[in-house]
């Protein structure tokens, strides 16, 4: 027993992170995580789940990996109880689901032992979901109604065994998690016990992310098929006629950007939109943010059109960024909506028309071409002579737009809202995975993204060959090749949406597959 302190004891809460997948962890687990004063993590648990804990949080990798172990399993179960005993509310995050051989019910038991506070968050077991993004149903009528769910670290040979290996071969579907380094063994301890060798069976590695890899075979070949793939762990092995149904239903590394790994330049807290889009196609979404949003050196300019804000017929938006300083800023001030009552709303593409419109103002106009030659076109057709433009922007961008207005007759007054500064990253997080071909995409999505990245990775960086660049729209293409980058990929509509859509048609052209 440890010594208890005089601190009343936090709360420690058994999370199960699930199988990689980051969308598959539960919302009581977020919850947990977010109100977390300490985290202690896996190796196999998907490191972007530690956002959703507080930023203050401290985070202790307690991972394992091919018998390398950073903490043993004592010293963990000992953290958690003297962490408990500190008082602190601790999350335990562990892959897939803590009670099916992920040893949380130990660590449950030290806390139990320790009068500690406890829960237990069951999460998503790789026993089931790394089957089904590949295709294979567990069960299935016809086929099979029994599954059972083996660890592959024993080793058959051994004197006595805890797995009845008579009892498995009556068993439809068998799942050993774990099981690689002992595949020889496993397959040769179901053979001999009568499970027939024609038998489908299949492996699993890095199952639910986009880099998941599978071999499917019979229980007789699959160990040589392991061998000419380097088929490395940790993977799951599947065994039962089921898998025979991977070839019609394998769904997810079917999808077009499968297996693609995409760097986002975009700033850190609009980085979530984009790799949502690009995860749903199947792509590998690393966030690289070359710049980060600050409010301007001075308000000035902005305070100064807020106090005159019923003398404007028009407030321009250009920028989600924008939107959302504009609106921060008039709240700060004493004011509201209700101030932009009589002003017509013009904004640069749907996505920043939605930023205005939730905040319960009706926009205007949307321009068909979602940059600034595309509203002064829209713009063209109405007589401008005497009206005011307010357009709140960052302090540094293309004059084109209010320089085009006031050709038209516009009284037009820029107010620098904020500005786009270096993020702070360094080249060599990024540089490190080019060289390793951890890279096949680049995207830029605005003009910022381009300058910004050049200025962190040097302006003799080259890129390989083989990595190739996407721009969102026309001005940051431009922007790319004036920095010497061969822009591979450049798309009609200019948003998120459509940059994804670019990718998979030019992916699919290559492929042959053009839709």
């Amino acid at each position: 027993m440890l010594k208890m302190t005089k601190t009343k004891p936090g709360k420690v809460s058994i999370i199960g992170a699930g199988p990689g997948d980051p969308g598959l962890i539960t919302l009581k687990a977020v919850e947990a995580l977010r109100l977390a004063d300490v985290v202690i993590y896996d190796n196999l648990v998907n490191e972007e789940l530690l956002k959703y804990a507080p930023a203050n949080a401290r985070f202790i990798y307690a991972g394992k990996q091919g018998g390398d172990h950073t903490l043993s399993q004592d010293s963990i179960n000992a953290l958690l109880a003297g962490e408990a005993l500190e008082g602190h509310t601790v999350a335990r995050l562990k892959g897939g689901d803590p009670f099916i051989f992920g040893r949380g019910g130990e660590e449950a038991e030290v806390l139990a032992a320790n009068n500690i506070p406890f829960e237990v968050i069951p999460g998503v077991t790789s026993a089931i979901a790394v089957p089904a993004y590949a295709g294979i149903p567990l069960t299935h009528r016809g086929l099979t109604s029994t599954v059972a769910f083996i660890t592959g670290h024993e080793d058959p040979t051994k004197e006595k065994s805890d797995i009845d290996w008579q009892a498995l071969c009556g068993i439809g579907t068998l799942v050993f998690l774990m099981g690689v380094k002992n595949l020889g063994q496993i397959t040769e301890a179901l053979i001999t016990r009568g499970k027939s060798p024609d038998t489908p069976a299949a492996l699993i590695r890095r199952g639910t992310t986009p880099h998941q890899q599978s071999l499917t075979g019979t229980l007789g070949g699959i160990v040589e098929m392991a061998r000419i793939n380097q088929f490395k762990p940790p993977a799951i092995l599947v065994v039962g006629e089921v898998v025979g149904l991977r070839e019609t239903l394998g769904w997810f590394d079917g999808k077009p950007l499968f297996g693609m790994d995409v760097v986002i330049t975009r700033p850190e807290r609009q980085v979530d939109d984009l790799a949502r889009l690009l995860a749903a196609e199947g792509a590998n979404p690393i966030a690289f943010p070359t710049i980060a949003i600050e409010p301007p050196a001075a308000w000035s300019d902005l305070d100064a059109a807020l106090e005159t804000l019923d003398t404007f017929d028009w407030l321009i938006f250009t920028s989600a960024n924008g939107v959302q300083f504009f609106f921060d800023r008039l709240k700060q001030k004493g004011r509201d909506v209700r101030d932009l009552k009589g002003r017509k709303i013009c904004c640069i593409g749907p996505a920043t028309a939605k930023q205005v419109e939730d905040r319960g103002v009706r926009v205007d106009l949307v321009p068909q071409d979602y940059i600034a030659e595309g509203i002064l076109k829209s713009f063209a057709a109405m007589d401008l002579t005497g009206a005011k433009i307010l357009i709140p922007r960052a302090e540094k961008a293309r004059d084109i737009l209010p320089e085009g207005l006031a050709k038209m007759g516009a009284g037009v007054v820029v107010a620098a809202t904020y500005r786009t500064v270096n993020s702070g990253r360094k080249k060599e997080e990024l540089a490190s995975r080019i060289e390793a071909g951890e890279v096949q995409m680049l995207t830029f999505t605005s003009s910022s993204t381009v300058t910004n990245f050049v200025e962190i990775m040097g302006p003799d960086y080259k890129l390989p060959p083989d990595v190739k660049i996407a721009c969102i729209g026309p001005v940051t293409a431009a922007t790319a090749k004036k920095a010497g980058f061969s822009v591979d990929i450049e798309q009609d509509e200019y948003t998120m949406e459509g940059l994804v859509a670019s990718l998979v048609r030019h992916q699919l052209k290559l492929e042959g597959k053009e839709r």
